[in-house]
């Protein structure tokens, strides 16, 4: 029943998420972090309805003022969920370009700051990532998923070296994530959440500065063993993959 309950809420919850971060951005507080309380209460209200328990482990590895790049593995929806309803942390979701179109959606994340980036081919793509670095080197924390996509049977993948060059090109240091228990609360390829224990762990921050494009595949195997440090057994990687 909460399966369902959470299925059906996805969408007005999130028009009013984004109704409410717009309204307090242009006529109320008009502070953009501030403003993440918004998308926070999203990833909350999602997991109590949902029947998701998180706890989050290493916390004090992390300085709140401190910009960092987020390197988690990806295998559920409610990695997003959890992530954004319960990391303490200031930081933005990189999405594609194409999201930024859909009304009243796209017009919240530009107003908080979502960074959007061209997945297509070619010099849009380029660019793309070197203002995605920019912001970030400015001070937009970010989490990225350098596997490209959610895994489909819950054990980490081989990380791809597109999202290595934007931590590379933005030099802050990177921190790995390892989401546990997500895959058991939401399989991909399941609409109906499971409920259930999903632990977090924070660990410690990686400099990137002294790293350069020739590094990326060194620098994506390091980030996979450091992330896969943080899983629990069900999770790790599969030996020859």
């Amino acid at each position: 029943m909460r399966a369902v309950l959470a299925l059906v809420t996805i969408p007005p919850l999130t028009v009013a998420v984004c109704l409410g971060a717009l309204a307090d951005l242009n006529w109320f507080r008009k502070s953009i972090s501030r403003a993440q309380q918004f998308p926070r209460t999203w990833g909350r209200a999602l997991c109590w309805i949902a029947g998701i328990r998180v706890r989050v482990e290493g916390r004090e590895n992390i300085d709140p003022s401190q910009t960092y790049i987020f390197v988690g593995n990806h295998t559920s929806q409610t990695d997003i969920w959890t992530f954004q309803g319960y990391i303490p942390h200031d930081f933005r979701w990189i999405a594609k370009k194409e999201l930024f179109a859909i009304p009243i959606f796209g017009a919240a994340m530009r107003a908080v700051g979502f960074i959007s980036i061209d997945r297509s081919r070619g010099r849009q793509a380029v660019q793309s990532l070197n203002d995605a670095a920019t912001r970030i080197a400015e001070g937009a924390s970010v989490l990225i998923f350098p596997e490209g996509t959610r895994s489909p049977d819950g054990h980490l993948q081989p990380f791809k070296t597109g999202a290595i060059m934007l931590a590379i090109k933005a030099g802050v240091p990177v921190v790995p994530v390892g989401f546990n228990g997500a895959h058991q609360a939401l399989p991909k390829g399941s609409l109906l959440a499971r409920g259930g224990d999903v632990v977090l762990r924070i660990g410690t921050p990686l400099p990137t500065k002294d790293f350069k494009a020739k590094d990326k595949q060194g620098l994506a195997l390091k980030l996979q063993q450091q992330v896969a440090a943080l899983l629990d057994e069900c999770h790790q990687p599969v030996e020859g993959k």
